[in-house]
């Protein structure tokens, strides 16, 4: 474990340096949290899953020092989010919901203070979150709620990779077959993001993935 978890720490030094050095010299939000977005998707698609979670601790940190050094940035904030919903998600079980309330409040910020940054990934985010978290007592899951965030990410960004992607795991995951199909399918001819191959060949393999299972269950 002890071998585990310095290899997690090294892994995350070099991003940490980088992050550091452009926080102090990035002219847009979009440099300021590119390090992030990048360790982030080499943690969830090139990292094994028994080392995501710390992982996902160590760059939430990170992500943690430049919103503290741009607390009027809702960009940031919407990716401490993203990270520590993440790791709620390697984590699991019940453990798992304190990050996922911690997640919660972060994307809660960020929308106060612009909801349509990074093309409405906060209401994306949010969405997941209350589609995947147990509901009440539990948790603070509503499948209703899930599914209004959904449509607000939709309508800011329609042909985005994400809000396709998770409201079609949504309906999927609810039996809304047909429905999902289609918005999978769009997510699949979602338009590259530019700096972000690795996120974007993970989540089309995600898609297809999903797609065959749906279309399977469909026959």
């Amino acid at each position: 474990m002890n071998i585990i978890v310095r290899q997690a720490g090294a892994f995350l030094a070099l991003p940490l340096f980088l992050a550091c050095t452009t926080l102090a010299a990035a002219a847009t939000p979009e440099e300021l949290i590119r390090p992030i977005q990048e360790q982030w998707a080499e943690i969830k698609y090139r990292q094994p899953e028994k080392q995501q979670a710390e992982s996902y601790r160590l760059l939430a940190a990170q992500a943690k020092k430049i919103v503290e050094a741009n607390p009027k940035m809702p960009e940031p904030l919407i990716w401490e989010g993203i990270v520590v919903s993440s790791e709620a998600g390697a984590k699991g079980g019940l453990g798992a919901l304190s990050l996922a309330k911690e997640a919660r409040q972060l994307l809660d910020e960020a929308l106060k203070l612009n909801d349509k940054a990074l093309n409405g990934s906060a209401y994306t985010s949010l969405a997941t979150l209350y589609a995947k978290v147990p509901g009440w007592p539990v948790g603070f899951g509503d499948k209703e709620r899930a599914e209004e965030y959904f449509k607000k990410a939709l309508a800011i960004n329609p042909d985005g990779i994400d809000p396709n992607f998770f409201y079609g795991e949504y309906l999927a995951d609810r039996g809304r077959t047909g429905e999902a199909l289609t918005y999978l399918e769009k997510a699949l001819k979602a338009p590259p993001r530019p700096g972000r191959e690795v996120a974007d060949s993970g989540r089309r393999q995600e898609i297809q993935a999903l797609l065959a299972k749906v279309r399977k269950e469909g026959k």
